[in-house]
């Protein structure tokens, strides 16, 4: 319904002054009003209240034929409202209609309420057509009743057959006719009754005014609901705090929490849904400072101890870091509901993303899959949430075995369809490197989304898979899917990975045609990647200086990589001016760059470089390499003396690099930056770099034939990646390694990248 009629537009609104004191569910008895008696004897409210049970009364009811008081029923239809049932609420009915009670107007008002409030709109709507009379109340009532039961559109009906039949709207008429409009998300509609609003001078009203902020916030309308929020006369709790909510709905939350401070200075007290709300626009801008007053706030009013609020809480301090303050309260808590345990993991897996650096996230990933084992432990059971977090945490640490625990676990509980599980749980594998297992798991959803297929195309890629990726892909055409511009990436990366030059071409050409999608960086880089791997330095940079976008730092990265390993030093030397006019910040950049120069004996550009990380402080480069075993995970830097293990590690190790060296293995030195940033120790020897130890000390503990899962912070060096080929085919061990950019499956003196990629 896009507008009113005529007669609803220019209708003079006359608010019912009785009414604006009672709200739509309340039913004044009228004076003058009786029942035609034929019978001498009648059951009244006193009567009724005899029955302790109710199914008595309504037996009575059923079974009498004797004249009632209309206040017999009162109880009895509101013993069905507050149980919500139909069926009582139609031997009830049964018994008005036998009795003649029917014709009293309030018992047949209070029967549009409850058949309204029990879902039964076609019985509400017929008894209403058969109401002797119809006043506002009613009106409203029935209004109320499509709205609660998603037919808003049939209740701005009955509000213009109500403007028709003469009868004026109330301010909860109009409050619950913006709810529509809300409901609708009609917001040329709900405009149409804010100037009617306005006319009659009744938007200062707090029920109309709540729901006028409801429908601008819903639409996206903030300064629109803030301007309505102004006007209300006389603000309460719930006013104050939809505003304060809308805002940070809205993407304002600064202004949420500068709100929630006038609100305080007005002496207006918050409630538990108030705080709740303050201390999560705390977490989305991260004001530690602000949240810890608003901590004090909760425990001045009592709230500290409030579920919900402890709840906020809890998360606040996680993600500002405040692990010592968030266990705390955790501890200290009397009641943990399952959100509870939901929140502290989400927390510390959310941490693993923001935290500094791979050691802190491998901290927080341990954490999360302890307080997992602990919720095992207690009553509860996990749900959609719970298992969405530990396995994101499970596909960061790469650790394989709790994720085959958790795959049994949504396996049992029925989780599995899920689309949200089933989506983590094939991200999981594919993260742990077990494309067999991301497939199979991918086979046994009965619905697959297009999200579904993108991961398992572009994890194909990631894996060397290119034939399968791309077959996947002629898959999911055909069973009528659209691929989106992430799906493409995938689908490059496999010809990329390889070399397909005239198929990539050809994607890359139907993706913009057939699909009508524009070429973002990730597509250019596939096709970069693609000529460099090939040696096609010279088409590479014709390539690049076609692109419609100003080239990244990685591509400039990748082909001074390929110019490197192909030897073509003149062009790596172009290249390389080209990434450092675009000032990186990445310290991987500068140590590829270093590495460079400093192998062509060019200890100028040494120094140049180095002096620009000296200029944009860029430190040193903290190596560090974990590996999980037996639930327990392990972690090594360069170097690594304080481990228990350290000098059998730093044996077995020797002892490989000597077995490895018969195979062919050279090693090569690289450049290492020290805190000091001094040049006389650019250049120092690969033997004992995080990523070894690592491996070694998996070779040492784990069941032979095991594969070795490690994880590093920081780019594979070519030594290393060198290294690990030879240690395959030594062993016939299968090695995955995630290094900062990709993961790396190494597997009898091959690796999945294709044995090129951009190493330090």
């Amino acid at each position: 319904m896009a507008s009113f009629p005529s007669t609803a537009i220019v209708a003079t609104l006359k608010l019912h002054p009785h009414f604006r004191k009672h709200p739509p569910t309340s039913y004044p008895t009228e004076k003058g009003q009786s029942i035609s008696s034929q019978k001498s004897h009648r059951l009244t409210y006193l009567d009724s209240s005899r029955y302790h049970d109710f199914r008595e009364s309504l037996w009575l009811a059923k079974e009498g034929s004797e004249e009632v008081e209309q206040s017999f029923y009162a109880p009895l239809l509101q013993k069905c409202l507050d149980k919500c049932s139909y069926s009582d609420t139609q031997i009830v009915h049964g018994h008005v209609m036998k009795t003649g009670t029917h014709e009293n107007f309030i018992v047949m008002s209070f029967l549009v309420n409850v058949y309204a409030k029990c879902g039964s709109m076609e019985d509400a709507r017929r008894v209403f057509d058969n109401l002797p009379r119809r006043n506002v109340v009613v009106w409203t009532t029935l209004m109320v009743g499509y709205v609660l039961n998603s037919q808003p559109e049939i209740g701005i009906h009955v509000f213009q057959e109500m403007l028709h039949a003469g009868s004026y709207p109330s301010v909860y008429t109009l409050a619950i006719a913006i709810k529509a409009c809300t409901s609708l998300q009609s917001l040329k509609l709900g405009d149409q009754f804010h100037a009617y609003i306005i006319k009659y001078l009744v938007d200062s009203d707090p029920s109309v005014g709540n729901a006028l902020c409801k429908l601008y916030f819903k639409s996206g309308r903030l300064e629109c609901a803030l301007k309505a929020f102004r006007r209300i006369r006389e603000k309460n709790v719930i006013s104050w705090t939809s505003a304060v909510s809308a805002c940070g709905d809205n993407g304002a939350p600064g202004k949420g929490l500068r709100l929630f401070v006038e609100m305080i200075s007005q002496d207006m007290k918050p409630n538990e849904f108030t705080l709740t709300c303050v201390l999560s626009q705390c977490c989305e801008i991260r004001s530690l400072e602000f949240g810890t007053q608003v901590h004090l706030l909760c425990v001045k009013l009592g709230y500290e101890s409030n579920l919900l609020v402890r709840n906020s809480l809890l998360y606040l301090y996680l993600k500002c870091g405040c692990i010592g303050e968030a266990q705390r309260l955790f501890d200290g808590m009397d009641e943990v509901s399952l959100i509870t345990w939901n929140v502290m993991i989400a927390g510390h897996a959310q941490m693993m993303e923001l935290a500094k650096d791979n050691v802190s996230a491998c901290r927080s990933g341990i954490e999360a899959l302890k307080l997992f084992s602990r919720l095992n432990r207690s009553d509860m059971k996990p749900d959609l949430f719970t298992f969405s977090s530990v396995l994101s945490v499970c596909s960061r640490m790469v650790a394989l075995d709790q994720g085959e625990q958790l795959h049994a676990h949504t396996l049992k509980s029925g989780f599995l369809s899920d689309m949200i599980a089933g989506s983590s749980l094939i991200n999981m594998y594919i993260k742990c490197g077990s494309m067999e297992k991301a497939s199979k798991a991918f086979l046994e959803l009965s619905t697959r989304t297009m999200i579904l297929w993108t991961s398992m195309i572009t994890g194909f890629s990631q894996h060397g898979m290119s034939q399968q990726a791309l077959h996947l892909f002629e898959d999911m055409t055909l069973a009528g899917v659209s691929p989106n511009e992430i799906t493409f990436v995938g689908v490059l990366a496999a010809c990329s990975h390889a070399g397909m030059v005239s198929k990539a071409l050809n994607y890359f050409e139907i993706m913009q045609k057939r699909y009508k999608i524009k070429p973002v960086m990730d597509h250019y880089a596939c096709i970069v990647d693609m000529f460099v791997r090939l040696g096609r330095l010279e088409e590479a940079l014709s390539f690049i200086n076609k692109m419609n976008y100003k080239p990244s730092e990685y591509i400039w990265s990748n082909l001074i990589a390929g110019c490197r390993c192909h030897g073509n030093l003149e062009m790596g030397f172009y290249a390389a001016e080209q990434l450092l006019s675009l000032e990186p910040k990445d310290r991987e950049t500068y140590v590829l760059l270093l590495n460079m120069y400093h192998s062509a004996g060019r200890f100028e550009d040494v120094s140049r470089v180095w002096k620009m990380m000296e200029e944009k402080k860029i430190g040193k480069i903290k190596d560090w390499s974990w590996i999980s075993i037996k639930d327990k995970v392990y972690s090594f830097k360069t170097n690594d003396k304080t481990h228990p293990q350290s000098s059998l590690i730093c044996k077995s190790l020797e002892d490989l690099l000597a077995k490895v060296k018969n195979l062919g293995y050279e090693m090569l030195e690289s450049v290492e930056i020290s805190d000091e940033m001094e040049e006389e120790k650019t250049s120092s020897p690969t033997i004992y770099h995080s990523e070894k130890l690592a491996i070694t000390f998996g070779l040492e503990n784990l069941p032979k034939f095991s594969p070795i899962r490690v994880v590093k912070n920081t780019l594979i060096c070519r030594d290393c990646h060198n290294f690990i080929k030879y240690v395959t085919t030594l062993t016939g061990r299968e090695i995955i390694l995630k290094d900062s950019k990709r993961l790396h499956k190494f597997v009898d003196g091959e690796c999945s990248c294709g044995n090129f990629d951009g190493f330090l």
